[in-house]
């Protein structure tokens, strides 16, 4: 417990200086002014008087069983991507008919792992000729621990379109397409590359 502290002479002397010339507040009287009443203008707007708020409950009009998934399906923005490969042999690719002339599996990776792998498989594809390659990159789990932000099953699956998007493999893709089910659905992509120069 701190000690209280004592004031010294000069302190002292001082104090008592103020205190005789301070006069009490509640010794004083006070004076009540009248606010002044204000006058109407012709300016001023007549405003009506408010509507009464309806009765609600507090999250009547929320939906409960709304999927956290604020961005589109993959799939859903690959089909809408103009198509900029042969359209009868974009037709047997999405019917399964063609078969890949090579294939990698990233599934099971993590994302600094699958990155480099997956550029080197397409760069090394697209230098050797090839023209259809399989991309599996698994459907992805619901995450065992829940924490406040959701996070998407999935995230190869959602995150290797965006990679073939950007250099340097840009540049070898010409067509990103989700596989058939003969080759894996929605856990596979079809890669598309250009002819080589």
């Amino acid at each position: 417990m701190r000690r209280k502290r004592q004031l010294s002479s000069e302190e002292r002397a001082l104090w008592d200086l103020v205190a005789q010339r301070t006069v009490p507040v509640h010794n004083r009287p006070v004076r009540h002014e009248p606010a002044p009443t204000p006058r109407p203008s012709v300016l001023d707007p007549v405003l009506p008087e408010p509507a009464a708020i309806p009765a609600f409950r507090v999250g009547q009009k929320a939906t409960p069983h709304r999927p956290h998934e604020i961005a589109a399906p993959v799939a859903d923005e690959l089909t809408q991507e103009p198509l900029r490969m042969d359209k009868r042999a974009h037709g047997k690719l999405t019917k399964g008919r063609i078969e890949p002339e090579g294939r990698i599996d990233l599934h099971g990776m993590t994302l600094s792992e699958a990155h480099p792998e997956l550029i080197s498989f397409i760069l090394s594809a697209h230098a050797s000729g090839k023209r259809l390659v399989l991309v599996i990159t698994g459907k992805g789990k619901d995450r065992d621990e829940s924490g406040p932000i959701p996070t998407r099953p999935g995230v190869l699956r959602h995150q290797v379109p965006q990679w073939l998007r950007l250099p340097p493999l840009m540049q070898a893709v010409l067509q990103v397409i989700p596989a058939h089910i003969r080759h894996g659905g929605h856990g596979a992509y079809y890669v598309y590359l250009r002819r080589g120069r």
